[in-house]
């Protein structure tokens, strides 16, 4: 194996070990198994809405505690929802710049495909923005990559080459065609709904 290809393996590896740090399973009564994102150290976490359908959630984390979270906010359009666990000192995920995504750019999905805990799925961005005529909810934008989701991907990180989060993957579109939530609009999600009056209980910092 040549150092390039060497190199080129390790670096992967190393951006797929660094996002399972802040990778946790959510289990919702009836809706089977589904992956999210540590937004905030104090337990802030993003996730589809409909891996958690308002339900009861519980959480896995890094560390193996399985512990119940509370559904702060929930948004079925957007498909995300904003859980919170009782839990300080977890690993946030670096936010990346979705609007800066360009296609052919190498991305990476991780979360629990099929029950197999913090898989990575490999990929290329094929486009960004609102034109996907197969996508739910049109008009509304989304991050459109070249890899599989498979059930158990909802609700996980979508990473770009550094290991920033640039998307929550929510659903296969077509054969190798995944759909993600563009970043800028979870966080434009959490301010709007942790940020309104009755105040949330996180920190601003735990949102911009």
């Amino acid at each position: 194996m040549s150092t390039l290809l060497q190199e080129l393996n390790e670096a992967v590896a190393e951006v797929a070990e660094r996002g399972r740090r802040s990778l946790v399973e959510v289990r919702s009564r009836g809706r089977g198994v589904g992956t999210g994102a540590v937004w905030h150290a104090d337990g802030l976490i993003v996730t589809n809405a409909h891996v958690v359908s308002r339900g009861d959630p519980r959480v896995g984390l890094p560390d193996g505690r399985v512990l119940p979270a509370k559904v702060l906010a929930w948004d079925p359009r957007l498909d995300l929802a904003a859980l919170t666990v009782e839990a300080t000192g977890l690993t946030a995920m670096p936010l990346g710049a979705s609007r800066s995504l360009r296609p052919g750019q190498w991305v990476l999905a991780l979360g629990h495909p099929w029950g197999v805990a913090g898989a990575a799925t490999a990929g290329v961005v094929i486009g960004t923005g609102k034109e996907w005529p197969d996508a739910p909810y049109g008009g509304r934008e989304w991050v459109a990559v070249n890899l599989p989701l498979r059930p158990g991907n909802s609700g996980g990180p979508l990473l770009d080459a550094e290991g920033r989060l640039v998307g929550i993957t929510t659903i296969m579109a077509g054969p190798r065609l995944g759909l993600a939530v563009p970043v800028h609009l979870a966080k434009a999600f959490l301010r709007r709904t942790l940020l309104s009056p009755p105040a949330a209980t996180q920190p601003k910092t735990a949102i911009l």
